[in-house]
């Protein structure tokens, strides 16, 4: 029997690993908005993977977690690109602009330790509108930003003389800028999914999950709640950071138009859809609410002339109708999520602790 499952688990890890080499060409079949649109959504994945951790983890809302890709989209902006004359290479970039957000992490937890509930979501929105305005209007006296016209000719991710961007004959098969990021992305989500887990299942992972289901009984048995809440922050914030390191390579252009409310209100409800706290089913939320709308963006038209043999109602707002009734569905008939965790199956609520 146990030879069997260990055949079972072996098969399944071959056909995984296929279907994610096979995807980024299936998708080409398409055009390479597709293969874009599988990149931002692995993008997506690491955004969720770090707010599960301030949220699902350890219970804490926070509605201004894009700030945190946006400190690193611009970290690798200002260290790539002709804007101070620096073109420095990933291997140094990515770990700054991960530090970097950490620190960001830390001044925004620091202020926060005694709030909860609707007092923290305010605070945490309120540091996500800081930053953006910041990289708004650090244009003057000193161009730090670039303000409202945004950083450009990024440097793409290279590795010596390998290019990430533009299209690269290898074996004789043309891999497109996108497909090669794609691969990149995959191997650092798989990097990200494994330092989750083991966090998830570390002391600290326990800590966490003691202050969300009850913060008085954690500190009583002896938890520093305070460091460890320091610690969700950061830990959380380094994702995005590096997050937004790749989505500023991706595009070649940063701008603060990128990183506005709706994108933390989207990662969040990443979270919140997937189950949070549940790594899975937090990367699930994540691609199903990159990908869905996209679907949703280039299907309604062909749809509606199928059907009515002419566009009745604009695709792009009746995509998001759509988008948001499925949303509220889900919530109202799956409240922890389309794959809750064992322990949040039953009688828990949306920002952690009993019901």
């Amino acid at each position: 029997m146990k030879k069997w499952l260990n055949l079972k688990s072996t098969a399944g890890i071959v056909l995984i690993t296929v279907a994610l080499i096979a995807l980024p060409f299936v998708a080409a079949m398409g055009g390479q908005a597709w293969v874009r649109i599988v990149n931002f959504a692995i993008l997506y994945v690491f955004l969720a993977l770090g707010l599960n951790i301030v949220v699902g983890f350890a219970g804490l809302l926070d509605l201004g977690y894009i700030a945190f890709y946006a400190v690193g989209a611009y970290t690798w902006a200002l260290l790539a690109s002709p804007h101070f004359g620096l073109h420095w290479p990933i291997w140094a970039i990515l770990p700054i602009g991960a530090l970097v957000a950490c620190v960001f992490g830390v001044l925004l937890g620091s202020p926060t330790l005694k709030l909860r509930g609707d007092y923290l979501a305010i605070v945490t929105l309120g540091f996500g509108e800081i930053v953006r305005i910041f990289l708004n209007n650090l244009n003057a006296p000193f161009n730090i930003t670039n303000g409202p016209q945004g950083i450009t000719l990024i440097d793409p991710v290279m590795f010596g003389d390998f290019k990430f961007s533009g299209t690269t004959q290898i074996f004789g098969l043309a891999i497109s800028g996108p497909q090669k990021y794609y691969f990149l992305l995959v191997a650092l989500a798989i990097l990200v999914i494994l330092i989750n887990l083991r966090l998830q299942h570390s002391r600290i992972g326990r800590a966490w999950q003691a202050i969300r289901e009850d913060e008085i009984a954690a500190k009583a048995v002896g938890i520093n709640t305070r460091n460890v809440k320091l610690l969700a922050f950061a830990m959380g914030a380094s994702f995005g950071g590096v997050a937004g390191g790749i989505f500023s390579a991706m595009q070649g252009f940063v701008s603060p138009e990128s990183f506005s409310l709706i994108e933390s209100i989207m990662v969040l409800a990443m979270v919140v859809l997937g189950g949070m706290g549940h790594i899975p089913g937090v990367i699930l939320g994540a691609v199903l609410l990159t990908i869905l709308p996209e679907v949703l963006r280039y299907g309604i038209g062909p749809l509606q002339m199928f059907v009515f043999g002419n566009v009745l109602i604009d695709p792009e707002s009746l995509r998001m109708l759509i988008f948001g009734l499925s949303l509220v569905l889900v919530m109202r008939y799956k409240p922890t999520g389309l794959w809750p965790s064992p322990g949040r199956r039953h009688g828990v609520d949306a920002v952690g602790g009993a019901s």
